[in-house]
């Protein structure tokens, strides 16, 4: 199993808006590409404030060529979906995980 775990920090003045949208749509539509098994949001716990709440959202996937073609055909669009409705409210990095046990 491959996780592909995106790292969001949100503006707080958006924050609830954007879980809620998160929650709503967009994870859904990652979800109906069909490439992973299940998925889950979570809010990092830290101590710094920094203007921003950071969230860990892990997608699960059965394998490294889902992934990949989940990458090619569907998340350049998903993104800018993203990027469009936050425009400079958010920063974000994406890491990809194998599952040892």
């Amino acid at each position: 199993m491959i996780i592909y775990n995106v790292t969001v920090s949100i503006d707080n003045r958006v924050a609830e808006e954007w879980l809620q949208w998160m929650k709503e749509v967009h994870i859904p539509e990652v979800m109906a590409t069909t490439y992973f098994v299940k998925n889950q949001i979570a809010r990092v716990m830290e101590d710094e404030d920094h203007g921003g709440t950071t969230y860990a959202i892990q997608y699960t996937a059965r394998n490294m060529n889902d992934l990949m073609e989940y990458q090619r055909n569907h998340a350049p669009a998903l993104q800018a979906k993203h990027s469009e409705r936050y425009k400079d409210q958010y920063v974000a990095f994406r890491t990809v995980l194998e599952v040892i046990e």
